[in-house]
């Protein structure tokens, strides 16, 4: 399969994944970025998300036949071909290896779940227009990461006045791994 742009993906259309890690193909069965569950609002799209930084520029660099060519031209000064935390929007490691997620059994999620990457490879996915078995286990585990901002919000309310972060500087330098992480599934950052 060729790379295509944003427009080309729509329903009906089918994906021949041809990667490093898999061979598959899916069908589309919603418009690209629409027709979200009810429950699953994420703030950043996935091109959003690769051109501010995240997976230390290493994530999906071998699928650029499976997603529009937008995210990753507008994401080439994120991209590596090594791990580098430099290129995380924070600037910090935040993330595990996909050794870790098999180990602790966080992929696959459930019988035909070939997200094998993890819930970023499913976010994508989805929001080309993939529809699947594993949507409601991802969707409620998204849910349940946002109780990292709650975690950040609260150690912002407890820091005295003059300590408050008050510019996006000072805010990207508070709990910035757990910022990253947020980023990472999705969720408003700073």
């Amino acid at each position: 399969m060729n790379p295509h742009h944003e427009e080309w993906y729509c329903p009906g259309k089918v994906i021949i994944v041809k990667d490093k890690m898999q061979e598959c193909q899916y069908k589309l069965s919603e418009p690209y970025g629409k027709n979200f569950d009810n429950e699953f609002k994420p703030y950043y799209s996935p091109k959003q998300m690769l051109k501010m930084g995240v997976f230390e520029g290493k994530y999906l660099n071998d699928c650029v036949n499976e997603f529009p060519i937008e995210w990753y031209d507008e994401s080439k000064d994120k991209r590596s071909l090594v791990a580098d935390p430099k290129l995380n929007y924070f600037g910090v490691k935040s993330r595990q290896s996909l050794t870790t997620w098999k180990k602790n059994g966080w992929i696959p999620v459930c019988k035909g779940d070939y997200d094998i990457r993890g819930w970023f490879q499913w976010y994508c996915r989805y929001y080309i227009g993939r529809r699947g078995p594993s949507d409601q286990i991802q969707i409620k585990r998204w849910k349940a990461f946002k109780r990292h901002r709650g975690q950040i919000d609260a150690s912002i309310k407890k820091l005295p006045i003059n300590k408050k972060p008050k510019t996006i500087k000072e805010l990207k330098n508070h709990r910035p791994k757990q910022r990253q992480a947020l980023l990472q599934w999705s969720h408003f950052c700073l």
